[in-house]
């Protein structure tokens, strides 16, 4: 018998499309450099979208980040993920030292785009991640820029400090003044603010009640946007340059790699010039304003008359997190209102999430009179002979009295029934008979019907 076979036309395959990305980058945001990061994109994205064998992912372009590290370059952070998430094959890049400038985050990043089976290409140095000694000339290629950063950093450190030995501030930006290529020119109408800043913390405000009042006036923070913050208030109160003095290098970059800002505690010199410009507030209400800051961070917020708060502030400290309890209030259903103490920390998930309960003022207050033994809660007292109160869990109180003493309490939730007044027993149970009555009158209702 005959065998008849078909024979199918043959569809060639087509070769998969490499998906390919590009990362550009500048360390400065100013006009010339913008457009080169400008050119950058448009000349990799022509590139790439001209290439069949190639689909365009995209560009990932930082600007004004330093690639000494990888931490602040979002559109870095963002071509990783994205290289994880599987959405790219290739990555190109004009040099090794746009891509990093340290050798260690070089290394690191490119071993992990590797195994994942993604390929950088370093188009001026002609180095492929995936060739042979390509890791080799990167180390090399690496070690060179990262060097060349740190001369950088050096040159614009010595030109800083240079500035300094002869008297020139590294800031222009303070508010009160402005900055004439000389010296430091009062602005009157800041000016005011600043002296109002100064007289209200004397008088006892806080830096957050300063910074409230600023705001319901309508004045304007020092970079121009959103609401005058307490923190603002904070650092005018700091600044020696008020008084006219000028106290040059009290903070300095740690490293070029890592860029932290550390306080001047003698590894550099300071340098401090007397009457460099027209003073705003006097050295003396300055030095006042000083001692009276060290006063408050040594009794905390109770030597601030401004703030809110009462003999238990800053004295209950939660056993568990080591944070401060704080007083709060809230509405019971009858209408009254509870006062509790809770864990500042409690449910803050940038503090540990600390689950510590909270602790009824009552109950609080009741242990306090059997530790001291006295026959009702008494503030003089507490004050005299309890140095604080921990509560290491749920249901116990820790008094540390002053002379050495430690008395631990236990109590218990009776809420339900301390809650369960006359009055509410009354009003609930009018409430059950008006219930009862209009049942009893629909029914009667229905069977008229």
């Amino acid at each position: 018998m005959r065998k008849i076979t078909k024979i199918e036309k043959s569809v060639p395959t087509l070769p998969t499309r490499k998906r390919v990305a590009a990362y550009a980058r500048i360390s400065e945001e100013k006009g010339r450099t913008l457009n080169s990061l400008s050119a950058q994109v448009s000349y990799y994205s022509a590139y790439i979208q001209k290439r069949p064998e190639w689909e365009y992912v995209g560009v990932y372009a930082d600007s004004g980040e330093s690639g000494t590290g990888k931490g602040k370059r979002d559109e870095f952070q963002r071509l990783i993920a994205d290289c994880e998430a599987g959405k790219i094959d290739i990555v190109l890049t004009k040099t090794i030292s746009r891509f990093a400038r340290n050798t260690v985050d070089l290394l690191e990043t490119v071993r992990r785009l590797r195994e994942l089976g993604i390929e950088v290409r370093f188009e001026e140095q002609g180095i492929n991640s995936m060739s042979g000694d390509g890791e080799l000339m990167m180390t090399i290629l690496a070690s060179f820029a990262q060097e060349e950063s740190r001369s950088l950093s050096e040159n614009v450190k010595w030109a800083i400090r240079k500035g300094f030995k002869d008297g020139k501030p590294n800031s222009f930006r303070v508010y009160g003044y402005r900055w004439n290529d000389e010296k430091f020119i009062v602005h009157p109408e800041e000016a005011e603010i600043v002296k109002l800043i100064f007289d209200n913390y004397l008088k006892g405000m806080s830096a957050e009640s300063t910074a409230k009042q600023l705001t319901e006036m309508g004045i304007k923070p020092p970079m121009g946007r959103g609401d005058f913050h307490f923190s603002a208030v904070r650092r005018i109160l700091e600044n020696e340059k008020y008084t006219g003095v000028l106290q040059m290098q009290k903070f300095y970059v740690e490293s070029h790699l890592t860029h932290k800002i550390v306080k001047n505690n003698g590894e550099l010199p300071m340098y401090i010039i007397e009457d460099a410009h027209e003073a705003i507030v006097s050295k003396e209400t300055f030095a006042a304003v000083q001692a009276e800051r060290i006063l408050r961070n040594e009794y905390g917020v109770s030597s601030t008359w401004a703030i809110n708060t009462s003999v238990l502030t800053r004295k209950i400290k939660c056993g568990q997190c080591g944070g401060y309890f704080r007083r709060k209030q809230r509405k019971r259903t009858n209408g009254t209102k509870m006062t509790y103490y809770q864990c500042g920390n409690a449910y803050k998930k940038d503090k540990g999430n600390c689950r510590m309960k909270e602790l009824p003022q009552a109950k609080l207050y009741q242990a306090a009179v059997k530790v001291l033994g006295i026959d009702e809660f008494d503030e003089v007292v507490l004050v005299e002979k309890v140095e604080s109160v921990i509560i290491p869990e749920q249901y116990t109180i820790i008094f540390r009295l002053h002379d050495g003493t430690e008395v631990t309490k236990h109590w218990e939730h009776t809420w339900r029934h301390d809650r369960w007044t006359p009055e509410l027993r009354q009003h609930q149970s009018e409430k059950i008979k008006a219930r009862f009555a209009e049942k009893t009158n629909w029914n009667g209702r229905e069977r008229d019907k």
